[in-house]
């Protein structure tokens, strides 16, 4: 039986990025079944702009040279590798057309839907994450 690990990316900031596409990535790599619900801010991260630009947090600036020398790859990478392992990405419908985005806006390989969507694969999760 697999695990399954539910995450729901709420808020859009580089930290935020962080902190999701590791533990999907994490996850995924020791075979967990992982799904990610993009919703509200949290859709910057996978925003085929946004995501590339994420700001660092006021006052954490001097984190920019640590990230480069500890090798950590960009958000786009890590987008990449995550859909390389398998995570499913699903970019909440509502919010998409509260703000007058379509799929196009993201980066390929998403899935479109609503709560119901990931509440069908989050309800016999193991985990399940919000950030």
């Amino acid at each position: 039986m697999s695990t399954k690990t539910a995450i729901i990316a709420a808020n859009g900031g580089l930290f935020d990025a962080y902190k999701v596409f590791n533990i999907a990535t994490a996850a995924a790599a020791t075979d967990q079944e992982v799904a990610i619900f993009f919703t509200f801010e949290g859709l910057n991260l996978i925003h085929k702009e946004a995501y590339q630009q994420l700001p660092m947090p006021q006052g954490k600036e001097h984190l920019v040279e640590g990230f480069k020398k500890a090798n950590v790859p960009s958000i786009p990478e890590l987008v990449e590798m995550a859909q390389e392992m398998g995570v499913t990405f699903i970019g909440c419908q509502m919010t998409m057309d509260v703000i007058g985005l379509e799929k196009e806006a993201f980066v390929d390989g998403i899935e479109v839907g609503g709560a119901v969507t990931f509440l069908e694969f989050a309800k016999d999760a193991d985990v399940t994450l919000t950030f």
